[in-house]
């Protein structure tokens, strides 16, 4: 018997419901999947029987991966290794579609990485992915709300999200103490052009370092109270970073980047 990893954050799906509605979101025939933390294969199978045009698996585990090789012979190219040290935009030459139960401990940084590695083109057609249920509130946050912050503004960037379904412990083996979301990610046609997108992780981090606090200070901070910039963007700085909209922070790394150049 196979035994989840606590320090892996293993927490394999077996609700065969989920498992299909998952399978669901998109059409997967004669598509190339990659599914990252295929673990014990639950939703490997699943996949598989909508008859994908190639499959491929991100595995780090080592115990699980001849248990893969054993279920799907053939049928997977499985990759032993850690999917943050990966370069996906490399592997293949077609766009795929991304399927990850992903760790809890690092499912912030799996995306982020993904979001910010995109230059022009989109290696991805669609991303189908599961969080812990707070982070997912997170990302699909809009301004205004509590829950808005710094993975809301870089998520929906350069991507369209779509809430599927909240799932609770029980359709886990072991049953985490905390519910999941699924969300659905689409590449965006057009986003907002930005140069280095390590100049937006800046702004949105100063800008919440504080986030119950009103933004003249980080304002300050970064522009030296410029005044242009603040007519130009029609910002009142006795507002909080939450109340800021999305486009907004998208502008003001332009700015920032402007003057910088």
């Amino acid at each position: 018997m196979i035994k989840a990893k606590k320090s892996l954050g293993q927490n394999f799906l077996i609700d065969n419901k989920i498992l299909n509605q998952i399978v669901n979101c998109v059409e997967i025939e004669n598509k190339n999947i990659l599914e990252i933390g295929p673990g014990t294969g639950n939703l490997t199978k699943y996949i598989l029987n909508k008859k994908p045009k190639k499959f491929t698996v991100i595995e780090k585990d080592n115990n699980l991966i001849d248990n893969l090789k054993e279920q799907f012979k053939e049928n997977l190219n499985i990759i032993n290794d850690d999917v943050l040290n990966i370069d996906e935009s490399l592997l293949f030459k077609e766009r795929v579609i991304v399927f990850g139960n992903l760790p809890y401990n690092i499912s912030t940084e799996i995306l982020s990485k993904w979001i910010i590695n995109i230059k022009k083109d989109f290696w991805f057609e669609n991303l189908v992915l599961m969080f812990q249920k707070e982070v997912a509130d997170r990302i699909i946050a809009n301004y205004n709300n509590s829950n808005y912050g710094r993975l809301s503004i870089l998520a929906n960037w350069k991507l369209i999200i779509k809430k599927i379904c909240d799932i609770k412990p029980s359709s886990f083996s072991p049953k985490p103490k905390i519910d999941s979301s699924l969300l659905l990610f689409s590449p965006k046609k057009d986003f907002y052009k930005i140069k280095d997108p390590k100049n937006l992780e800046k702004i949105t981090r100063i800008f919440f370092n504080n986030r119950r606090k009103m933004i003249k200070k980080p304002f300050n901070q970064i522009f030296n109270g410029d005044l242009r910039v603040l007519e130009k963007l029609k910002i009142d700085l006795n507002l909080r970073p939450q109340n800021l909209d999305i486009e907004t922070y998208y502008k003001l790394t332009e700015e920032y980047e402007n003057l910088r150049s």
